[in-house]
């Protein structure tokens, strides 16, 4: 494991002290896990939006989409535990 150094400004350091108090942790425990979650949620973000990403240029080389209605009632469904059919992709008219 390796060292690394950080500068707090002493408003930080207090309220991260305090943190780490309610949370049950020491303020170094506090800070690798704050470190961890800030990692994990920029290396989310980035595969969300090559997803998103590869989405957009499918859609824009095939010019294939769903409607929004359909999506959206597709979706509902799918939150309220139900299982329906997906709906398919086409070319919509301009």
């Amino acid at each position: 494991m390796s060292t690394t150094t950080i500068r707090i400004d002493d408003e930080l350091k207090s309220r991260i002290a305090a943190a780490a108090e309610q949370a049950g942790k020491t303020a170094h425990a506090f800070i690798l896990e704050a470190i961890a979650h800030t990692v994990e949620q920029v290396e989310r973000d980035n595969a969300f939006s090559a997803v998103a990403d590869e989405r957009w240029a499918r859609v824009r080389a095939t010019g294939e989409t769903v409607p929004w209605d359909e999506a959206k009632a597709y979706l509902a469904a799918r939150a309220n535990g139900e299982r329906p059919r997906r709906p398919a992709a086409r070319k919509l008219g301009r």
